[in-house]
């Protein structure tokens, strides 16, 4: 007998030996058949979806969720045009906090404000609170004197904007996170996820400097697990930071690792290890992606952004975490880093082949068209966040030039040389919702309606793919998540509308009627 049987619905499968379907049955969490496959059988649950449009769950490959989860609930300074504005906001909040207590702020963005704000400002407004207001794009803070007074003289700018290494010298020096504020955190934002389609994401780093918010952080997912307060499948990236040395068997070519030597695959089901988590640059709000070509500005060509480590470090870093075994996250956001990483893992595929480790490149910000061919040929996947040029294209064409503005966040160039493309987030830097980037990237018009790269557009088919399949494959759930298939996870979202029938205009607006995993839609 089946659970349930889904009735008079437009399945789309993303499976191109079947793409559709009006009927899928659901056994143990399972689809067992399609259309005639299962006409006729019994079944404990039989829902008639009206022709709603069915689709697999969308999987987001690059979030935070425990930062999403946290940023929700702390005070925000934005959206701030005036600097009185975000400090009227810090003395409202930190009135709230006991003396000489850490305030934790999110949204702060130095480019909008009507002048910058420094340590000094903080300090009218801080009465005896250590206060810490981060940065929109997660590579930088702004921090007072409290704060600047506990870290190391090298890192501890007066001014109080800190980014990269001095941003994580923060961090460390803030009080950690309880695991059940955690696990609270990790909840509200999953739910978040569900309530979009979402029935699967990449958290994209525990055990960070630059984003940690405990030393024992994997626990937390592992607390939401166990009490039943993760809505959905979690992989789990874990920072480079967090491997330390060990003595191993020579033959094992593992230099560094987490304890018990664990590594991609490691679980299975609804939590389980995912990537390496490896660090090249910054992000380009913070102006601190690596690039090629300065960044420029009304005043003319500014700074060219920052590696995190010196070439050879980062190299020594990827390509032990490839002999090592891990499925490898190489962050790289500037074109300078891209590089970098491909260097080194054209260095590291020479060591060891390893055909189907399908290493990934996060971001892949500013790719340019000399380095199409490498990532193709070496076979990453390159995991894009298609809202970035909604919600801060403007910013990023300007910083960029009229050359280079075209090579952002690319779309169809990928495609067109077969490299493979994972749709993502990077939630909370910008809105999480599928739908709404699936819209972006085929637009590709930011909020002004400034068009980036309209040579870069895709379809909204290749759109739907990335957001599924490729996902599911960056994410070593294919087979089990990606596409409505006989023995894949009964993980699907039911849409008030077909994103392939409407304007391209209208697929962000389309209602999420329901969200199902393993065949449950009740959380």
């Amino acid at each position: 007998m089946l659970s349930t049987r889904i009735t008079n619905a437009r399945i789309v499968t993303m499976d191109p030996d079947r793409p559709a379907a009006r009927e899928l049955g659901i056994w143990r969490g399972r689809v067992v058949g399609l259309d005639e496959d299962v006409a006729g059988l019994p079944a404990r649950r039989t829902l008639d979806l009206g022709g709603a449009t069915v689709l697999p769950g969308f999987i987001d490959a690059h979030v935070h969720l425990a930062w999403a989860g946290l940023k929700a609930k702390a005070p925000s300074v934005a959206p701030s045009r005036r600097a009185d504005d975000v400090l009227r906001v810090v003395a409202q909040a930190v009135a709230e906090a006991p003396v000489g207590g850490w305030v934790d702020f999110g949204g702060y963005d130095q480019r909008t404000l009507d002048r910058p704000l420094t340590a000094s400002d903080l300090d009218t407004v801080s009465a005896g609170r250590k206060v810490y207001l981060g940065h929109l794009s997660g590579h930088a803070c702004l921090v007072n004197s409290a704060v600047l007074a506990g870290l190391p003289a090298d890192v501890a700018r007066p001014d109080g904007f800190l980014a990269e290494g001095a941003m994580g010298a923060a961090l460390q020096s803030r009080p950690p996170h309880s695991l059940a504020e955690l696990a609270s955190a990790i909840e509200h934002a999953a739910r978040v996820c569900r309530s979009e389609g979402i029935t699967g994401c990449a958290e994209a780093g525990v055990g960070a400097r630059l984003f940690g918010h405990s030393p024992i952080e994997g626990a937390a997912y592992q607390l939401a697990h166990e009490s039943g307060r993760l809505p959905l499948r979690v992989r789990l990236m874990v920072a480079a930071d967090a491997l330390h040395p060990v003595r191993a068997d020579v033959d094992d070519t593992t230099g560094r690792a987490i304890d018990l030597g664990l590594r991609t695959g490691f679980g299975d089901g609804a939590l389980s290890l995912g990537s390496l988590k490896i660090f090249t640059d910054g992000g380009m709000m913070a102006r601190t992606a690596a690039l090629t070509s300065p960044y420029l500005s009304l005043e003319g060509p500014g700074g060219s952004g920052q590696l995190m480590h010196e070439p050879e470090v980062l190299e020594s870093t990827i390509v032990e975490g490839h002999l090592a075994g891990w499925q490898l996250a190489v962050h790289a956001i500037g074109d300078r880093a891209l590089d970098v990483a491909l260097d080194a893992l054209e260095k590291a595929r020479k060591l060891s082949p390893r055909p189907e480790v399908r290493h990934r490149v996060e971001h892949a910000g500013l790719v340019r068209p000399d380095q199409l061919p490498r990532l193709a040929a070496l076979g990453v996947t390159v995991v894009v966040q298609p809202s970035f040029l909604r919600y801060y294209g403007d910013d990023y064409a300007a910083i960029m030039g009229e050359e280079r503005a075209g090579w952002l966040y690319r779309g169809r160039g990928f495609l067109d040389h077969g490299v493979r493309v994972a749709g993502s987030s990077d939630r909370p830097v910008a809105n999480g919702a599928p739908l709404r980037a699936i819209q972006f990237m085929v637009e590709r018009a930011s909020e002004s309606g400034r068009l980036i790269g309209p040579d870069e557009a895709i379809t909204v088919e290749e759109a739907l793919r990335a957001y599924t399949v490729e996902a599911a494959r960056a994410c070593h759930w294919d087979g089990d998540a990606g596409s409505l298939t006989p023995g894949s996870r009964a993980d699907l979202v039911v849409l008030g509308d077909d994103p392939r029938r409407v304007d391209v205009s209208r697929i962000g607006d389309i209602e999420v009627v329901r969200t199902f995993v393993e065949g449950e839609d009740a959380y």
